[in-house]
């Protein structure tokens, strides 16, 4: 599979969010779906010491065992775990570095990312803690979750001669596009690479929510993430669908190749519950889009962000 840079990383184009395990998903149904991720090329896996409870990052590391090296880890910290765990205090960046590490089972983590700004802690002193934890062989390299242009102007200039976010992953897909407006610039101008969280927008891009259908029971949507099913992002699935079938494609391959249409995009992690859901996000990556098709995709899927 292709590949990209983040930072010192290669990662595969295609990646493997790590959101629903120890949530949606036990240990064997996870390994499961981790085994056919990697046989199928994927390289990137994204997790957070918040996802499942911490039980994401505890079922990683057990079902990574004897094959870390075959893949580039990405974690985050910054959240609220608990009452005492949160935040990006240096002393609480170095901890919830420890408590990743040990949950997954290894010596390092290759990005870890803080997950949202923390008002109440100047960004130089967080950096400072992450800088540290990189010159101890413990994370390779840093990035940031939800930030805006501003706050990443601030972090680069507080950042000194150490180490610097080298990623950004903020909301970014068809349904959602705000990012064009000043982070994706920001990052061509800087260099940095663009991770895009919610690239499916909660499953409305799989093809699998269609007007005039009930919802697929078990699905997020059905669970009541009701932010992207609405009556305008209905109209611009069944005109990008038409699209793509048009072109001899689905909707979840146009999803994925627009976004990677974008060089800033280093990867499109995508969240799986099943094995054959890792299969098709790698295999929804390989359709390069012609200038064209762009200019025509960017008239169906306007660029306005979703609504909240």
């Amino acid at each position: 599979m292709e590949t990209r840079k983040i930072g010192s990383l290669n990662v595969s184009i295609a990646g493997l969010g790590c959101n629903n395990f120890g949530w949606r998903l036990d240990y064997d149904h996870t390994v499961a779906v981790v085994d056919a991720a990697l046989e199928a090329g994927i390289n990137f896996l994204d997790t957070a010491d918040i996802y499942g409870g911490t039980e994401s990052e505890e079922f990683l590391g057990r079902a990574l065992q004897g094959r870390r090296d075959k893949v580039v880890l990405a974690t985050k910290f910054g959240m609220k775990v608990d009452e005492q765990r949160q935040g990006a205090k240096p002393d609480y960046a170095r901890r919830a570095c420890e408590d990743s590490l040990r949950r997954l089972r290894t010596d390092h983590i290759d990005l870890y990312q803080l997950h949202q700004p923390d008002p109440s802690t100047p960004i130089g002193d967080t950096l400072a803690a992450l800088d540290g934890l990189v010159r101890a062989g413990k994370v390779r390299e840093i990035g940031c979750s939800n930030f805006s242009v501003q706050q990443l102007r601030e972090a680069k200039a507080a950042a000194g001669t150490g180490a610097k976010f080298v990623s950004v992953q903020n909301e970014y897909s068809l349904l959602h596009r705000e990012p064009e407006q000043e982070v994706l610039p920001e990052c061509e101008r800087e260099g940095l690479a663009f991770l895009p969280f919610f690239p499916l927008a909660s499953g409305m891009l799989t093809g699998k929510y269609r007007r005039g259908q009930p919802t697929p029971a078990g699905t997020r949507l059905a669970k009541g993430n009701s932010r992207f099913l609405n009556d305008h992002n209905l109209d611009v699935v069944e005109e990008l669908a038409s699209f793509a079938a048009s072109k001899g494609h689905s909707l979840l391959e146009l999803a994925f190749s627009w976004l990677l249409s974008h060089p800033q995009v280093a990867s499109v992690i995508a969240g799986a519950t099943r094995p054959e859901q890792a299969r098709a996000n790698v295999h929804a990556a390989g359709w390069h889009l012609s200038p064209v098709d762009l200019a025509e995709i960017d008239k169906m899927a306007r660029p306005v962000a979703v609504a909240s």
